[in-house]
């Protein structure tokens, strides 16, 4: 009788250690699938901030190409104003304003593209990232109480 009744707690500490076994591996598996979400989750918002950022450079690019034929239209109209004072640098003219107004409406669309762009880290990735370690503090400090 003596050796059984010191056998049942020594069972009871391999259950616990059991348990706490699984627990260990349970908590390395949710920690390494938590890790691997969190890295997917980057991923795309950092490629959707990337084709935003795209976007507005090629517009900004596409303004400035703009900005160069506006400016040769001017210089064309200047030219034409000073060498013979007629009516065919009224024309260049009013193509350096139609350009002029597509630069500046490139421009701003490029401007907004970058803007939504930045800043370019992960914000929801980060956000989430956080709210999970303040869950993770909380259940170890429910754990120890």
């Amino acid at each position: 009788m003596a050796t059984e009744e010191s056998s049942a707690p020594a069972n009871s500490g391999r259950a616990r250690d059991a348990a706490m076994g699984d627990l260990v591996k349970q908590l390395s598996e949710q920690t390494s699938n938590l890790v691997r979400a969190e890295v997917e989750l980057a991923k795309v918002e950092l490629s959707e901030k990337g084709k935003r950022a795209g976007i507005g450079l090629g517009a900004f690019g596409a303004a400035g190409i703009v900005g160069l034929f506006a400016f040769g239209a001017f210089t064309a109209a200047a030219i034409m104003l000073l060498a013979t004072a007629v009516e065919g640098w009224i024309a260049a003219l009013i193509v350096f304003a139609v350009y002029a107004v597509l630069a500046g409406v490139l421009a701003l669309t490029g401007r907004n593209q970058v803007q939504q762009a930045t800043p370019p880290a992960p914000e929801r990735t980060v956000a989430n990232a956080q709210q999970d370690v303040q869950k993770i503090k909380t259940s170890a400090k429910e754990g120890r109480a």
